[in-house]
C-alpha cells in the first residue's frame, strides 16, 4: 500500500461537545488511530473549518481525511477534497443523537463515539484514492430506438442540449401509433374536450434538426460496448448496413394493443367489434364520421372499459393501462359530436393528470353516458350487438344494443425476447429437469424478435418484469435499466398515456446525457453516481470460478481467453456485489474492500466477558437501513449502546470473511439489514439483498462449526422508512444476547 497520511478531525457543532470528550477522541484518533494530525474545531463544515482540511492536505501532506462529526450523507459538498480518501465517523446521527443525554448513560455513549473514531481512522489506512481510469472520452452522440412520441421526444430533447442522434425506426415513417389518431387528449384545458393531433409538427421538427439522423425500415443487428462507447450496427431493408458509435442508448419502442381474440365472450370475430385503436383509425379514414363495418352510419356505440386487463385471470392483463379511460371519454365524445349515442361501462374510472378531473367533466357535458357495471359479453342481437353487463348501482342484470362496441383492451410493451429464459433454461439442464426445460423452451419459441441485438454475456436485451415491461424500478432507480447506460421510456417502462410519454421520455434522455458524461469522465452511475472507484482482482489468487460474472446484476463482467475475469468499467455500477461472491477475496476497489471493511471490524474494542458489555456489529446497506439509521437520530430514536453501524454499499456486497472475523473477535451479535428483495424488491442493486440472504442462509453451518448459536446472526429486510423498525431489531437483538450469553470467544 502506497504511503499514507492520516488528518483526523473532530467536529464540537451540532452538540457533540457538550456531550462528548472532544480532546479523549483526539487522542484516540492520534494513539489508536495513528492519525498523523488531530484537530478539532468548532465547526468542521464551515469555511473556516473546511479550509484548515485543505490546507493541511496542501502543506502537511496529508491523503488520509477522518471526519469525526455528522453522517457521511450529511455535508457531502462541504467535505469533498481531491486526491484524498474521506472516512466518516458518525457521531452526531450515530452516537448522540441516538443515547439518552443522562449522565449514566456518559461512559457508554463515549466508548461509541471512541469505537467510531478508530473505525473511521483503519478505514482510512486501508483506503486509496480512486482516479478517474482515462480510457474514454465524451460521445455526445446518442441512439434512440423507436420513432413514436417517446422515440420522437428523445431525439428532440437531446439535440437540444447539443447532442447529435441516431433515431432508428423499424417502420417506413415515424409517429408510431400516435400518427394514427384522429384527435388526442388534452395537455391543457380538458374542458375544451379532445385536441388536434400534433403529432405531425413533432414529426417535422425531428426531419427538420440537424443534429438528428432518421433511419426508417432500419433495424439493429448488433449493439456491443458499453456506456460512451457502444457501437451499433443499423440494417435497413434494402440491405445495406452502417456502424455507429454511441454513448447511450434510449430503447423507445412502444407497445401493441392487447390481442381482443382473447376474448370470445366479447364476440370478437365481429367485425363491429373493436379495440380502442382500430376504432382510432376507422374515425380517422372517415374524417370524424362513425361507420359500421357495412359503412351504414353508427348511433349507438358502447365502450367496454377493462376488457381483458386489471384481471388475474390466465392470458388477462393484471395491470391498468393508465390511458384507456380517458381514450375512451375522447372516443365517446366523437360519437357525440357525430350525431351519436355514447355508453361507457366502467368498474372503476382512472383519469390521470392534472387535466383528467376536466376531461372526464367535459364528456359529461357533451352527454356522454357513464354507466357502472361489470359486462358479461357481447353478442349479436336485433340489428345490431347486444351487450350485457351487470349495473352495479341498481345491483342487476341487464342489457343494451349497440352499433359499435369499442373493447378498452389496455397495452402491450413491445419489449423484445426476455434475456432471462436463456439463463431459466440453463439452469433446468444443469438439473436436468426435462418438464422444465420443456416449458422454458416453448416459452422461448414464442418469444419476439430482439430488438437491440446486445452483446452481452446475459442476453440480447434489456431484462423484463413480469408483466412484459422493461425493469426500471420506479423507486429505486427510476429510468436506469440493468444495462448500464441503456434506458427503457414509454409505454416500454410502464403503462402511459401521451403527456406522461413525453416527460417519461424527457426524464430518460437526460439520464442517457448523464450517462455519456460520466461514463467519459470514468465515473459510476447511479446510485453511485460521480464515484470513480472500481473493482479491480488479484489475478494471482483467481481461481476462475465465474461467481462474479455470472451475480453481477449489471453484465459488467466477462471472461478473458484465459477464463480470466475481464471487468468493464462504464458498465459497473460500483454496488461490490463481485467482492462478496468471490470465495477466494481476490476482488477488492480502491476505497472499499475486504480489507476496508474487515479492518474497521477489527478496530471495535471488544470488552471481556466479565465488563457485560456485548458487541453488536450491524452491516447496513448504505441506500435503505443507513438513511433509516440516520433518520432514526434525528427523531431521538434510541437503541442500544452496543451495537458498533458499518455502512456497506450493498448487502451483496459482504463477504462471509467479515461474519467469521466479526465472531471470532468476539462480536456477540450480527445483524445485516438490506432492502427488501423478491418480486417487489427495492434493492437498488437489483439482486444484491438476494444474493445476501442466498449466502447468509448457509452461515447456520459456519456457527455450528463454532459452537455458536444461530440466532447470532441475523438477517433483515429494511425499508428506508423503517426509522422505528430497526431501533427495535437492534435493542431485540440485545436481549437475545441477554438470554443465549455472550460469546465464548471473548478475549
Amino acid at each position: 500500500m502506497a504511503d499514507f497520511k492520516i488528518g483526523a478531525y473532530i467536529c464540537k457543532g451540532c452538540g457533540i461537545e457538550d456531550r462528548l470528550d472532544v480532546n479523549q477522541l483526539t487522542q484516540t484518533a492520534t494513539r489508536d488511530g495513528k492519525a498523523a494530525i488531530g484537530k478539532d474545531h468548532e465547526f468542521l463544515c464551515n469555511a473556516e473549518g473546511v479550509k484548515m482540511i485543505q490546507d493541511d492536505i496542501d502543506n502537511e501532506g496529508v491523503n488520509r481525511v477522518v471526519i469525526a462529526a455528522c453522517s457521511r450523507r450529511a455535508k457531502t459538498d462541504a467535505f469533498s477534497f481531491d486526491g484524498v480518501t474521506i472516512s466518516r465517523a458518525n457521531l452526531r446521527e450515530g452516537v448522540i443523537w441516538i443515547r439518552p443525554d443522562e449522565d449514566e448513560h456518559q461512559e457508554t455513549t463515549q466508548e461509541m463515539a471512541d469505537d467510531y473514531v478508530r473505525m473511521a481512522c483503519a478505514e482510512a489506512k486501508s483506503s486509496t484514492p480512486p482516479a478517474a481510469s482515462g480510457e474514454q472520452e465524451v460521445n455526445r452522440r446518442i441512439m434512440v430506438v423507436g420513432g413514436g412520441i417517446a422515440g420522437m421526444t428523445s431525439a428532440i430533447e437531446a439535440a437540444k442540449t447539443g447532442y447529435e442522434v441516431e433515431l432508428v425506426e423499424k417502420s417506413g415513417a415515424l409517429g408510431g401509433v400516435a400518427a394514427e389518431l384522429y384527435k388526442r387528449t388534452p395537455k391543457r384545458n380538458g374542458l375544451a374536450g379532445p385536441a388536434d393531433n400534433d403529432t405531425a409538427d413533432l414529426i417535422a421538427a425531428v426531419e427538420g434538426s440537424d443534429k438528428i439522423t432518421v433511419h426508417l425500415n432500419a433495424s439493429l443487428t448488433k449493439t456491443d460496448g458499453a456506456p460512451g462507447r457502444f457501437s451499433a450496427e443499423i440494417a435497413t431493408e434494402s440491405g445495406s448496413s452502417t456502424t455507429v458509435s454511441v454513448g447511450a442508448i434510449v430503447q423507445a419502442t412502444g407497445f401493441k394493443p392487447y390481442d381482443m381474440s382473447q376474448l370470445p365472450e366479447f364476440a370478437p370475430d365481429n367485425a363491429d367489434v373493436v379495440d380502442q385503436l382500430t376504432f382510432e383509425k376507422m374515425v380517422k379514414a372517415n374524417d370524424g364520421a362513425i361507420k359500421k363495418a357495412d359503412g351504414s352510419d353508427a348511433k349507438n356505440v358502447v365502450f367496454v372499459q377493462c376488457a381483458g386487463q386489471r384481471s388475474d385471470k390466465e392470458g388477462h392483463l393484471p395491470y391498468c393501462s393508465g390511458h384507456c379511460c380517458t381514450t375512451s371519454i375522447k372516443q365517446a365524445q366523437y360519437v357525440k359530436a357525430a350525431g351519436g349515442d355514447a355508453t361507457v361501462i366502467f368498474d372503476d374510472l382512472r383519469t390521470p393528470g392534472a387535466t383528467g378531473e376536466d376531461f372526464y367533466r367535459s364528456g359529461q357535458e357533451a352527454g356522454v353516458a357513464f354507466s357502472k357495471g361489470a359486462v358479461s359479453g357481447v353478442a349479436a342481437g336485433g340489428n345490431g350487438l347486444e351487450v350485457s353487463y351487470n349495473d352495479k348501482i341498481l345491483n342487476e342484470d341487464t342489457a343494451i344494443n349497440a352499433d359499435i362496441v369499442v373493447l378498452a383492451t389496455g397495452m402491450v410493451p413491445n419489449s423484445g425476447p426476455n434475456p432471462y429464459l436463456i439463463t431459466e433454461l440453463g439452469e433446468a439442464r444443469e438439473k436436468d429437469n426435462k418438464e422444465l426445460m420443456a416449458q422454458i423452451e416453448a416459452e422461448i419459441a414464442i418469444q419476439p424478435e430482439s430488438i437491440l441485438n446486445l452483446g452481452y454475456r446475459q442476453g440480447t436485451d434489456l431484462p423484463i418484469l413480469r408483466d412484459g415491461f422493461n425493469d426500471s424500478h420506479f423507486i429505486c432507480f427510476p429510468y436506469e435499466t440493468r444495462r448500464t447506460g441503456i434506458y427503457a421510456s414509454g409505454p416500454l417502462r410502464r403503462p402511459m398515456d401521451i403527456v406522461q410519454t413525453v416527460e417519461d421520455a424527457t426524464g430518460a434522455t437526460m439520464k442517457a446525457i448523464q450517462a455519456c458524461e460520466n461514463a467519459g469522465l470514468g465515473r459510476a452511475a447511479h446510485p453511485r453516481s460521480g464515484d470513480l472507484s472500481f473493482p479491480s482482482f488479484r489475478r494471482e489468487g483467481c481461481t476462475q470460478c465465474k461467481r462474479c460474472t455470472v451475480e453481477c446484476p449489471f453484465g459488467a463482467i466477462n471472461e478473458d481467453e484465459e477464463g480470466y475475469p475481464q471487468y468493464n468499467e462504464a458498465r459497473c455500477r460500483r454496488c461490490g456485489t463481485c467482492m462478496g461472491a468471490c470465495p477466494v477475496r481476490v476482488i477488492s476497489f480502491e476505497n472499499y474492500s475486504i480489507e476496508t471493511v474487515g479492518q474497521q471490524i477489527k478496530n471495535v474494542d471488544i470488552p471481556d466477558e466479565f465488563d457485560e458489555k456485548p458487541r453488536i456489529l450491524m452491516l447496513a446497506c448504505e441506500n435503505d437501513a443507513y438513511p433509516a439509521l440516520d433518520m432514526a437520530g434525528m427523531t431521538k430514536q434510541t437503541y442500544s449502546p452496543w451495537v458498533r453501524i458499518v455502512p456497506v454499499r450493498c448487502l451483496g456486497s459482504v463477504s462471509t470473511i467479515w461474519i467469521t472475523d466479526a465472531l471470532n473477535s468476539g462480536f456477540d451479535g450480527i445483524i445485516l439489514a438490506g432492502c427488501q428483495k423478491g418480486e417487489n424488491y427495492q434493492c437498488h442493486f437489483v439482486r444484491g439483498s438476494e444474493m445476501a440472504h442466498m449466502r447468509m442462509s448457509k452461515i447456520d453451518d459456519t456457527l455450528s462449526q463454532l459452537n455458536l448459536e444461530k440466532e447470532r446472526v441475523s438477517t433483515l429486510e429494511v425499508a428506508i422508512t423503517d426509522i422505528q423498525r430497526l431501533p427495535e431489531e437492534i435493542n431485540k437483538m440485545e436481549k437475545t444476547i441477554e438470554e443465549i450469553g455472550m460469546s465464548p470467544f471473548k478475549f
